[in-house]
């Protein structure tokens, strides 16, 4: 879509001061998708060098926010830890064409906030850490989960920047489970759950997207029972925080998470489990 408010395209690695009407320029492939009145100039990061993925001394991984989907996905089918098919469902799980998985981001995908956002299902499910850069330099983090505070609403400042994104070492551990649920065959996620099992301690960790405005954890030091997983999901997950929309009515998005994590929980308890 042609955004002809848009007065200037400028590249980020020159330090201009942030105006109203300014936005970061990614991929894109969200922001050239609707109407933009608001914009008038783009701020384009394409040329700022970020290594797309780095796997850290310590064992984590680093993502850049201008990692594709499609390089996140090579990636994925090469990286040698228990978590490694978690980042091929993630991916599979847009609703979108090779032609997006080559220009859509990882960041992108994370500041759109969309509830469908499947990058934000896996940063929060591998308790992913979100690096955060203001106009004068300065950094903080923020939990992935938390990053995400509503349908299209994130955690961000004006002008301020995601980065990156980590994944520590012992998320990338554990052993993973994954469930999405569409309306239609190739539709976009009305529901998504993941669940991922600590090898060491035997916690068990519940992560819900898609189904809600935004994204729930839940943490589990033993296993629960079924009844147990639905009582602390349904007490905590109010009414007005499952999504609506064409893609799913609430009650049954609601529907569709216990079902899931149901089965979830049944993977990652099955015998020889830790």
């Amino acid at each position: 879509m042609d955004l002809n408010t848009v007065l200037d395209v400028c590249d980020a690695r020159r330090h201009e001061l942030w105006r109203s009407g300014d936005a970061w320029l990614g991929g894109g492939t969200d922001l050239l998708s609707t109407p933009q009145p608001q914009l008038r100039r783009l701020v384009d990061l394409s040329r700022m060098g970020w290594e797309p993925i780095q796997v850290l001394p310590d064992g984590s991984v680093e993502i850049a926010a201008t990692c594709t989907i499609a390089q996140l996905y090579r990636f994925g089918r090469t990286l040698d830890a228990e978590a490694a098919p978690l980042f091929e469902q993630c991916c599979r799980a847009f609703l979108a064409s090779f032609k997006i998985w080559n220009m859509a981001t990882v960041g992108g995908n994370l500041c759109t906030a969309l509830p469908a956002g499947p990058m934000i299902s896996l940063t929060a499910a591998l308790d992913g850490m979100c690096l955060l850069q203001g106009q004068d330099g300065s950094v903080r983090r923020v939990k992935s989960a938390d990053f995400v505070t509503g349908a299209g609403r994130r955690d961000l400042s004006e002008g301020e920047l995601l980065r990156s994104v980590t994944l520590p070492a012992h998320s990338l551990r554990c052993r993973t489970a994954f469930r999405q649920v569409s309306l239609h065959g190739l539709g976009r996620s009305g529901a998504l759950v993941i669940g991922t099992l600590d090898p060491w301690n035997g916690a068990l960790f519940f992560t819900i997207t898609a189904a809600t405005r935004r994204p729930f954890r839940f943490r589990f030091a033993l296993p629960p029972g079924p009844a147990e997983l639905r009582r602390a999901i349904a007490t905590t997950v109010g009414e007005p925080d499952w999504f609506d929309d064409i893609h799913g009515l609430p009650e049954w998005r609601r529907h569709m998470v216990f079902r899931l994590a149901e089965q979830i929980l049944q993977e990652l308890t099955e015998d020889g489990a830790p």
